[in-house]
């Protein structure tokens, strides 16, 4: 059984509560760690099982298995990735999860923000935490703070959104190798558990390998390689390159990893045997999908296009509803728990406008999960009620919005403004056509005014 298998097991007896059941699984519910709200106050380490303390810190392939080799990963996301959407994905197939990704800068200064950005339990295994950062000095301190908590720490060198570009981190340190080599080298010097790294592919093979093989030298124990460019930041409009993927596969000697173009369990596997990876990374699919790695599949895969597909009939309210019941156990701030909704029925908010109404109107900071757990609820309600109806539709048929319907009354006031002034120049062009026999003069005294004599 593998080092994070054992800490999964231990912690049940000693740090878990009672099960509780949802609709469809039986779970254990472990305490929440998270980082002191201040700076002054101690950590309560009773609190929380730290993993089992190793002799040597492992490399490549022996971490991987001390892990449990596992295949299905919940990418790194952004305000998405938190505990909660982790323990969902898990019950659903999912083998390893990363954390959000964490601004190193912010974590070391600021306790508000290590509370706010961490937390996790003793059956959050395994786990990576993800920084972003362009110190090493800062990176490392970052790092050794959250080591006791996670199995490794990875570095996003693939973030290619324009906060990243104004932060110089992310994919933008793909044009300053010397800054990443002595990240991934700091890390895997000084800190007591494997440093991890997240890449993206070059427009060409010789540079794209040449840089994975500098990232493997520098220390990485893993590589997760999304087969897409920084510039290539739509999923819908840029295929993945599998193919690089494969190549850097054949090239380096720790687990890969292939990120890119998997919205099902079906992609799933052929990206497998496409790249000869040792795993996947699922990011934005597994938002509208959080049971992407579910075998056999939690709902028929899609056929066609790039992008991710909202589920049909209520499987995306399903899930939302458990993972609102997990939020229960572990919360998630309101701009997680907003965003997960979305990203799992806004396609039926989009037809049953009241229930869109009534989420916008939301105060993040009173609103509450039962609150939330009724409205999932109800609104499971209505999708079956049009699911079950004579029509038998298991998609919506979008409402147009408010503000959708002000833009196409005021376009349509501009048509008949346009339609009404054509008119009239036409009606004045007739007019002189059938008054072209008159004098022009005459035509002047008739319709001229004359001034007024004393």
């Amino acid at each position: 059984m593998s080092s994070a298998a054992h800490a999964r097991d231990a912690a049940d007896a000693a740090d878990a509560d009672p099960p509780t059941s949802s609709s469809t699984h039986t779970r254990v519910v472990h305490r929440v760690f998270k980082f002191p709200a201040s700076d002054d106050d101690e950590i309560v380490r009773d609190a929380y099982r730290e993993p089992p303390g190793v002799a040597r810190k492992l490399k490549g392939f022996a971490f991987f298995e001390s892990m449990g080799s596992p295949k299905y990963h919940v990418a790194p996301m952004v305000d998405q990735s938190e505990l909660a959407f982790r323990e969902l994905c898990r019950r659903h197939g999912a083998t390893l999860g990363y954390t959000p990704m964490i601004h190193a800068r912010l974590f070391m200064e600021s306790a508000k923000y290590r509370r706010e950005i961490f937390s996790t339990t003793a059956g959050d295994r395994p786990l990576l935490a993800q920084f972003c950062a362009n110190d090493p000095d800062v990176l490392i301190e970052a790092a050794k703070m959250i080591a006791p908590y996670c199995d490794g720490v990875d570095i996003n060198f693939g973030c290619p959104q324009r906060i990243a570009k104004r932060g110089n981190y992310g994919a933008y340190l793909m044009d300053d190798w010397p800054t990443v080599e002595a990240l991934i080298k700091r890390l895997d010097e000084e800190l007591p558990v494997p440093v991890t790294a997240k890449i993206r592919v070059f427009d060409d093979l010789e540079t794209t390998l040449k840089y994975a093989k500098m990232v493997e030298a520098a220390g990485a124990q893993l590589v997760a390689v999304h087969g897409r460019t920084r510039e290539q930041k739509r999923c819908s409009e840029y295929r993945a390159n599998w193919a690089f993927i494969k190549r850097i596969k054949e090239e380096l000697k720790v687990p890969v990893l292939a990120n890119g173009d998997v919205r099902s369990f079906a992609e799933a596997q052929a990206c497998l045997e496409a790249t000869g990876a040792d795993g996947i990374l699922s990011a934005e699919p597994l938002l509208s999908n959080p049971a992407l790695f579910s075998d056999p599949p939690y709902y028929p895969p899609p056929t066609d296009g790039f992008a991710p597909i909202p589920l049909d009939g209520t499987a995306g309210v399903d899930l939302l509803i458990e993972y609102i019941e997990i939020c229960r156990d572990y919360p998630a701030p309101f701009s997680s728990v907003r965003g997960h909704i979305w990203k799992l029925v806004g396609h039926w908010l989009a037809e049953l406008v009241e229930f869109r109404d009534e989420l916008n109107s939301s105060n993040g900071s009173s609103v509450s999960m039962e609150s939330i757990l009724d409205w999932a609820k109800r609104l499971r309600a209505a999708v079956k009620n049009i699911e079950t109806s004579n029509e038998g539709r298991r998609r919506p048929i979008p409402k147009k919005t408010e503000r959708a319907l002000a833009r196409e009354a005021a376009e349509e006031a501009k048509r008949a403004a346009i339609a009404e002034s054509q008119r009239e120049e036409d009606a004045l062009k007739e007019i002189e056509a059938n008054s072209s026999g008159i004098d022009t003069n005459k035509r002047q005294k008739i319709d001229t005014p004359q001034p007024a004599t004393a």
